[in-house]
């Protein structure tokens, strides 16, 4: 019995870890794109506020999840180009610049939730495939791999297809090439005729829609509900998560895995009323993400010109 339940728990971890690093991999992932091409975005964490705000709402409107994905994908689109504008046409200092972008999204989300909702609500959001083969079987239903591998929504799977899509792109495209070489020696891009600008508005823009869209898998997939502030500081550990991934997509979906997981153990903790206080348990992701800052993980992959502003014609 003691063995059957200590199984239990570890596929109920592992199936809560799968699900839970879609937020942290669609924002990481997108702000990955950003930052090798130069430009950080510390307003994840807004951006995702307002996908999520967004995505409930219309989904709650229309009653389809699909057109609650497609707005937040718009907002956080929305959002990447007034933080693209403000550091890299104006030229503003970008950390400040993010920060700004948070805190206008997380006020903006605030008071649209409390003018157009008012209280917490749910929505039918993007349910779990099960992949069923006949009426009476579905693969989640096979042990251990089943549950955990085969029962997720669609949202979730988009997620993890995201990380080979966006190796193929940086590694295997003309485009990545040029993201590359923009966030490495800006000059000499511009110098072979790559739009410097272009390329950044571009990755900053796709960027905060797919931060968008991880703040949707929160309100219309992951809990099926919007409140106030319900990010919680994820935006934040994604940004960490760029530094730990060392701006690659496979070490990005590495860390997304082991944040998540530990999330996952912590609800874990609370769930089993195991004899640890509910606040050492709450804070360990962001105490993992403390020490992942503050380990060397290959820090010279670091883009060169990351938070560099270029300019035409300066030497």
């Amino acid at each position: 019995m003691e063995e059957l339940s200590l199984l239990a728990i570890v596929v109920g971890v592992a199936h809560s870890g799968l699900r839970l690093a879609t937020p942290y991999l669609y924002a990481a992932l997108g702000e990955m794109l950003g930052q090798r091409s130069g430009v950080l975005n510390l307003g994840v964490e807004g951006i995702m506020l307002m996908g999520a705000f967004s995505g409930f709402y219309v989904t709650f409107v229309t009653m389809s999840p699909w057109l609650g994905l497609l707005a937040a994908l718009v907002v956080g689109m929305l959002m990447g180009l007034i933080m693209a504008f403000v550091s890299i046409t104006l030229q503003a200092e970008q950390g400040i610049s993010g920060i700004g972008l948070y805190l206008f999204g997380l006020g903006i989300s605030s008071l649209l939730f409390k003018t157009m909702l008012g209280s917490v609500e749910g929505v039918d959001g993007f349910s779990a495939i099960r992949f069923c083969v006949s009426s009476d079987f579905c693969l989640a239903d096979i042990p251990v791999i089943g549950e955990v591998f085969l029962n997720h929504s669609i949202v979730v799977y988009g997620a993890y297809l995201l990380v080979p899509i966006m190796g193929y792109i940086l590694n295997k495209t003309t485009w990545g090439l040029n993201i590359r070489a923009v966030g490495q020696n800006p000059k000499a891009a511009d110098s072979l005729g790559v739009s410097v600008t272009g390329v950044r508005y571009a990755c900053v823009m796709i960027g905060s829609a797919l931060a968008g869209i991880g703040g949707a898998s929160l309100s219309i997939s992951l809990l099926n509900i919007f409140q106030e502030g319900m990010t919680n500081g994820l935006g934040f550990i994604a940004v960490a998560l760029v530094y730990f991934g060392s701006w690659t997509p496979r070490g990005v979906l590495f860390g997304a895995l082991l944040f998540s997981t530990v999330n996952a153990l912590q609800l874990w903790v609370q769930v089993l009323g195991l004899n640890i206080p509910s606040d050492v348990a709450v804070m360990l992701p962001y105490l993992l993400t403390v020490i992942a800052l503050a380990l060397p993980f290959r820090r010279m992959a670091k883009p060169a010109a990351l938070t560099r502003p270029f300019q035409r014609g300066e030497n």
